[in-house]
């Protein structure tokens, strides 16, 4: 942790927050610019900048809780669906570097825009890809 990480501060509650839920890994609190009503981001106390960089542990433990809160939001809020997202590098639109996930609550005819163009996999992108593997 750096001692600018705005998220370490409010993941360890240095910095006051709407928190809806608290144990000794995470913290998960309503995101002051939300994209819907009960936007939340669950932030691991400890410092990790991106997926990436996640402990396999911490990994573990983040979807459970995700599945908790995000079916408390749904179920609480009359949702009609859930989008968790979760950004890695500046390119997939991460702006601040302590890793976090999104729980968006979605609703009928809201503007929320979580969308892309589907494209085609191609042969070639296909071979390539599955060289990793």
């Amino acid at each position: 942790m750096g001692d600018n990480c705005i998220f370490c501060k409010i993941a360890n509650g240095e910095i006051p927050s709407a928190t809806i839920y608290e144990d000794g890994d995470f913290r998960a609190i309503l995101d002051l610019g939300p994209a819907s009503k009960g936007h939340t981001l669950i932030l691991p106390k400890k410092h990790a900048a991106n997926l990436f960089d996640l402990p396999d542990e911490t990994a573990s433990k983040l979807l459970v809780l995700a599945k908790k809160l995000g079916a408390t939001l749904k179920d609480g809020l009359q949702a009609d669906g859930l989008n968790l997202v979760q950004n890695n590098g500046t390119a997939a639109g991460q702006t601040v570097f302590h890793f976090h996930l999104h729980l968006i609550p979605r609703y009928a005819n809201d503007t929320v825009n979580v969308k892309w163009q589907p494209g085609k996999l191609t042969e070639e992108d296909k071979a390539e890809i599955l060289k990793f593997f």
